[in-house]
């Protein structure tokens, strides 16, 4: 309880810094029930009180405090003996009247246990809460309060919602996402990894996947011993996007980079990016590539280690059969995205290694052709769908990212996430579910980074780039198992 309190509180400081951070005299209200998770919400309110000396807490005892269970008195106790004059116990009467904000809502009502029907009274603490004009940040610990196997008419709605140890199968439902906001997980330790058990249908990514990407490199390596990406992508309404995946791929590692892009593109983009290997193609009418790319594409595709096949590419209907041909003729290891998640191009990849990278609305439009009777069909397939929790699967197991958040709500987020991939792919082409975990992980670590440095709304996307060196300098001082960096069925429902 006290690692938990602890790690909460570093959560939620660290959270807070997309919004300015919390004040000196930040004032703390804490939503407290019986058990495990109020004791956990009552010792991070502690650590903060620690952090921050001129802070305030309110604590509301919602079923009141002859119920607490021995654990969460001593947390309660610790915290009174602590903070003193600085922490109070408070009623929902005091509440109401008090017209100060809040900083921060740390709820610790109900936690694993919680089971309908919750009290009356409960119920108007939860209304209220979601309903106070001024309270900065809301953050529920284990699961939002009212959330469960079956939820209750109101619910918590937490902005982030911190998962201790165990990550429950109501956090990862969409029904629930309004009500979790986005998902941490705080890894405790509780479990050892070797207790992962194949086959498990949900698993949390954590940063320690990137932690071979954070090592000394060898000494006896050079360019071709970190792949050979082509990327094929670009239009007259789409320029930019294409420029994005290439800008990511080179941040991600790999040796070499071709780029196919249409003529009138490659002398701007060779100017800009000289370490590129641009190759102009001829364009039709509709600013997209014509028929004759495909023969200056495939000779130096026999060369690569995988294809990146879409960022800005375009919807004319020739653009996209020059693209089902490239990709029936390919062979190797690709990753699809944009315009080229099409139907007619994803059917032409179900014998072969690939990665699939859409949107909800993408995947709708992809979907009948990658599943059958709910199955997914391709063998090699890996589908990365992007969202407020990315979720990554080969088809039986399905791996979630707790990173990222609406600083990617942007266009272009897209494009640099499918870069990064594909040079990762084109590092480790054997392992495409991997490279996807991976890309995914280190996309959205990067955003947290950008969005603490500079805030969720007063940035460009393209500086997310810049952002993916330290989001690797920072993981090498925390590894925990850089081989594996998933967590399991006991961490996950």
């Amino acid at each position: 309880m006290q690692a938990a309190g602890a790690q909460i509180s570093a959560a939620v400081i660290g959270d807070l810094g997309e919004i300015g951070g919390l004040p000196d005299q930040a004032r703390v209200l804490v939503l407290v029930g019986k058990g495990h998770n109020g004791g956990d919400a009552l010792l991070a309110a502690r650590s903060l009180l620690a952090k921050f000396p001129r802070a305030t807490v309110e604590i509301l005892l919602c079923l009141g405090e002859t119920l607490l269970r021995p654990l969460a008195h001593r947390a309660l106790d610790e915290l009174r003996l602590g903070a003193g004059t600085r922490c109070r116990v408070v009623t929902m009467d005091h509440l109401r009247a008090d017209p100060a904000g809040f900083d921060l809502c740390l709820d610790g009502i109900f936690g694993f246990q919680f089971r309908l029907p919750i009290e009356e009274r409960t119920g108007e603490i939860l209304a209220w809460v979601n309903r106070h004009p001024d309270i900065r940040l809301r953050a529920a610990v284990d699961l939002p309060s009212g959330v469960g196997e079956a939820n209750a008419s109101t619910v918590f709605r937490a902005d982030f919602t911190y998962a201790t140890g165990i990550v429950k199968e109501p956090l990862l439902l969409a029904v629930n996402a309004a009500a979790v906001g986005r998902l941490r997980y705080l890894d405790l330790g509780f479990f050892p990894d070797e207790l992962a058990v194949p086959g498990a249908p949900n698993r949390i990514l954590l940063s320690s996947i990137l932690g071979p990407l954070a090592v000394l490199r060898p000494t006896q390596s050079d360019k071709r011993t970190y792949g050979h990406l082509c990327v094929v992508g670009g239009s007259h309404s789409y320029p930019g996007a294409v420029i994005l995946a290439v800008r990511a791929a080179l941040r991600s590692g790999v040796g070499l980079v071709t780029a196919f892009v249409p003529e009138f593109l490659a002398a701007q983009c060779a100017s800009q990016h000289p370490e590129v290997m641009w190759v102009g193609c001829p364009t039709n009418n509709s600013g997209g590539m014509a028929p004759g790319s495909l023969r200056l594409m495939r000779e130096p595709m026999k060369r690569a280690t995988a294809l990146l096949i879409g960022p800005g590419l375009g919807a004319d209907a020739e653009t996209l059969e020059l693209v089902r041909h490239l990709v029936a003729d390919s062979g190797g290891p690709l990753v699809l995205d944009a315009d080229a998640l099409r139907p007619e191009i994803v059917r032409e990849v179900q014998t072969q290694t690939f990665i699939c990278t859409p949107h909800a609305g993408e995947f709708k439009r992809i979907a009948p052709a990658l599943y059958d009777g709910g199955q997914f069909k391709a063998a090699s397939g890996v589908l990365v769908l992007k969202g407020a929790l990315t979720s990554v699967t080969d088809g039986r197991i399905s791996y979630h990212s707790p990173f990222g958040g609406p600083v990617l709500a942007r266009g272009g987020s897209g494009d640099m996430l499918a870069g990064l991939v594909g040079g990762l792919l084109a590092q480790s082409p054997a392992a495409p579910l991997l490279a996807a975990c991976r890309g995914v992980v280190w996309h959205g670590l990067a955003a947290d980074l950008l969005a603490r440095t500079h805030g969720q709304v007063a940035v460009e996307n393209s500086q997310l780039l810049e952002q993916l060196g330290p989001a690797l300098t920072q993981i090498h001082g925390r590894l925990i198992d850089g081989a594996a960096g998933v967590h399991g069925p006991e961490r996950s429902a």
